[in-house]
C-alpha cells in the first residue's frame, strides 16, 4: 500500500491550496486590477446576477487588429465575482477575440469541473485559483458572471 502518510500528505496539499487560492481571490477582490471605466470604449456591457446581487459593468477597446487593447471592470458584488473579473481583465488584455473567446469557454469548463483542455497550461494555472467553485454551483454563476458580460459587450457591436 502507499507508505504511511501519503494520503495525509495529499490533505496537506489540499488544505494548503485551498488557502492559497482563497489568498488569490482576496487579493483580487480588494486590489483589483484593472478597476475603473474606460473613457472612449469601442465595447461595453453590464452584468447582473439577481440570484446574489452581483453587478459588473465591463468597458473594452477593440483594436484595429481585433485584439482587446484596453479593457476595465466596475462592480459590487461577493469576492468571488470581483475577483473574477480582475483576474478576466489581466488575462484578456492584449489577446485576440478568437483567444478570448477560447479563454472563456476554457474558464466556463474549470469553473464547473469540466475538462479544461481549451486552456493553455499558463492560462490554467493563472485561472486555477477559481477551480474549487466546481464544488459550489451557486457559486460558479459569480464567478462567471464578468466573463458573459464581456461576451455581451463584443456580441452587442460597437458602444
Amino acid at each position: 500500500g502507499p507508505p504511511q502518510g501519503a494520503a495525509d500528505f495529499g490533505l496537506v496539499m489540499d488544505q494548503s491550496l485551498r488557502e492559497l487560492y482563497q489568498e488569490v481571490i482576496l487579493d483580487h477582490s480588494r486590489h483589483p486590477r484593472h478597476f475603473g471605466t474606460l473613457e472612449h470604449p469601442t465595447h461595453k456591457a453590464e452584468g447582473y446576477n439577481p440570484l446574489s446581487g452581483d453587478r459588473v459593468s465591463v468597458t473594452l477597446v477593440l483594436n484595429q487588429e481585433g485584439r482587446v487593447a484596453d479593457i476595465n471592470f466596475t462592480g459590487k458584488g461577493c469576492a468571488i465575482s470581483q475577483a473574477s473579473a480582475s483576474l478576466m481583465t489581466e488575462l484578456l488584455a492584449g489577446r485576440t477575440l478568437a483567444e478570448a473567446q477560447k479563454l472563456m469557454n476554457g474558464f466556463v469548463h474549470l469553473v464547473k469541473g469540466e475538462d479544461a483542455t481549451d486552456l493553455s497550461p499558463d492560462d490554467r494555472e493563472y485561472l486555477d485559483a477559481m477551480s474549487g467553485l466546481s464544488e459550489f454551483p451557486m457559486r460558479v454563476k459569480c464567478a462567471t458572471l464578468a466573463w458573459h458580460t464581456f461576451h455581451n459587450a463584443v456580441e452587442k457591436g460597437a458602444a
